[in-house]
């Protein structure tokens, strides 16, 4: 399905916002998700399903010096 992500239009295999991360390769207690304007809790992720056209911002933490 056709997704926003961070900005650009991806297609993506993944069902549910906890997929799309792995997908991503992101360190999942790294990242906050934000599906069409809306933050979604961690603990959400794997009922958070995803549909043609949804905007998702994933923001990843890197530390640093």
């Amino acid at each position: 399905m056709r997704l926003v992500v961070n900005g650009e239009e991806r297609i993506s295999e993944s069902t549910t916002l906890s997929e799309l991360v792995s997908e991503f390769g992101l360190a999942s207690q790294l990242v906050v998700a934000e599906v069409n304007g809306t933050i979604i809790d961690r603990v959400d992720w794997e009922a958070t399903s995803l549909s043609e056209g949804m905007k998702i911002e994933l923001v990843h933490f890197v530390g640093g010096g």
